[in-house]
């Protein structure tokens, strides 16, 4: 049976053929085992008043629910669904990876095959290492960063996310040019001082940070479309500033490419924009869905790890093969005319949004690249963090609620970015539309 199968019950409601308890067993069974009952915070939807989701399949461009209740999907697994879920071609590629075993120890034609689709499309990445995650692959760059420049100060910008690790894991001081506190319990104050954080947007702010720094900064670390506070574009000449900033003081530039990885063109961000980083972190598409990260960049850069170089960074489980083996199918269906449907479809999905936001007579600020998109409720598109995070997290809260009704599944949080895939046709688009018609109506009838 195809795993893009005819989705029965589905459309608005998403009605399911069979209903019963096994969502609430689930969660009752989860909270008794992991931290707030899920393995990941973003997987909570404590933001939108709502209990979470325990999602048991996905085909195409929905999710089923353990209760049997389908959603068309705009999480997208994160990112990674850009094909849509289950696609028959990547699930293929796995199982055939499957059936020559996983994980052998040693490096695999998978690996190769996956590193060389990635540096065609991505020339900047002379020389590149796969992690099993994003957080290492940002890790592992920024180690790499103050390795090869002897530095130990990393400029990023608020919202930016950058996984985990205790050095990126903070937030901004008491001025722009200040070294950062820990955004997190556990993460020492000595770590975080050796981050510098900045408005997202604000390269002033950047410069200013050089010149109260000077010949201590080994990077700067950016998401070239910032999709962790919601979609931020670039404004015209921040990412150019960022290149000339970098270069004018011997630091890298480092971009971050999880997320706008493979997803807003063939190319990346750095693609799209024209613009040259020295360093690359990817994870997500290049992964196909599968556990993932990769760093490169410089082959000079990357000459300096481990075991060619002192900069030590590895990985038991790094390249393993089914997650190259899902990520070369995906990258090879991406062909250009797919991007350009994408586009198409963001733009379509764009124009039916404003058009029901207008009909309700409610006042939003959507932002979008490609197939990334993000509906603020505020007048006016955010340029910053800080604009971003004073939205109405109360109507968003209200929509979230209302379009789950309808059976259309949005981040649980005002400030992450919707992702379109290929699977999401005219149909679901326009079904989406008109959900948020009756969504945007039930925000302002709850003003």
């Amino acid at each position: 049976m195809s795993s893009r199968r005819a989705v029965t019950g589905g459309g608005a409601g998403g009605a399911a053929a069979t209903r019963g308890d096994a969502m609430d067993d689930l969660r009752a069974r989860a909270e008794g085992l992991f931290p707030g009952g899920v393995n990941s915070p973003v997987r909570a939807f404590g933001a939108v008043g709502r209990p979470p989701l325990v999602l048991a399949a996905g085909a195409g461009p929905r999710v089923r629910d353990a209760d049997g209740r389908w959603y068309l999907d705009y999480i997208g697994s994160w990112g990674p669904a850009i094909l849509g879920h289950a696609h028959p071609a990547v699930v293929e590629a796995v199982r055939a990876a499957a059936l020559d075993g996983f994980a052998l120890g040693a490096t695999g034609p998978r690996e190769v095959e996956l590193g060389e689709l990635v540096r065609a499309a991505m020339p900047s990445l002379e020389r590149l290492r796969f992690t099993s995650s994003g957080t290492e692959a940002a890790m592992s760059a920024v180690r790499l960063a103050r390795g090869a420049t002897g530095r130990d100060l990393v400029v990023k910008f608020s919202g930016g996310y950058h996984g985990h690790s205790d050095g990126l894991l903070v937030e901004a001081g008491s001025g722009v040019a200040t070294l950062a506190i820990p955004g997190s319990a556990g993460v020492p104050a000595a770590i975080a001082s050796a981050t510098i954080v900045v408005p997202y947007n604000d390269p002033d702010a950047v410069a200013a940070a050089f010149a109260a720094h000077p010949g201590r900064i080994a990077a700067v670390i950016v998401e070239p479309v910032a999709a962790n506070a919601g979609v931020l574009p670039p404004a015209p000449g921040f990412l150019e500033r960022l290149r000339a900033i970098t270069m004018a003081d011997g630091a890298l530039l480092v971009f971050d490419e999880v997320i706008t990885g493979f997803r807003v063109g063939p190319g990346g961000a750095q693609g799209r924009f024209g613009i040259r980083p020295d360093l690359t972190v990817l994870g997500k598409i290049v992964g196909g869905g599968m556990p993932v990260g990769a760093y490169g960049g410089r082959a000079d850069l990357m000459g300096l790890v481990a075991p060619a170089g002192p900069v030590y960074q590895a990985g038991t489980l790094s390249g393993h093969p089914l997650a190259m083996a899902a990520g070369a199918a995906t990258l090879r269906l991406l062909t250009p005319d797919r991007y350009d449907a994408l586009e198409a479809a963001g733009a379509r999905l764009e124009a039916g949004l404003r058009a029901a936001a207008a009909a309700a007579g409610t006042p939003v600020g959507i932002t979008r690249v490609g197939s990334l998109l993000t509906v603020f409720f505020r007048s006016g598109a955010p340029a910053t963090a800080e604009e971003a995070f004073a939205a109405d997290r109360a109507a968003y809260a209200r929509f979230f609620g209302a379009m789950l009704d309808a059976g259309v599944l949005l981040a649980p949080s005002p400030f992450e970015a919707w992702f379109l895939s290929l699977a999401h046709g005219e149909g679901e688009l326009d079904e989406t539309a008109a959900a948020a018609a009756a969504a945007f109506a039930a925000v302002e009838a709850g003003r």
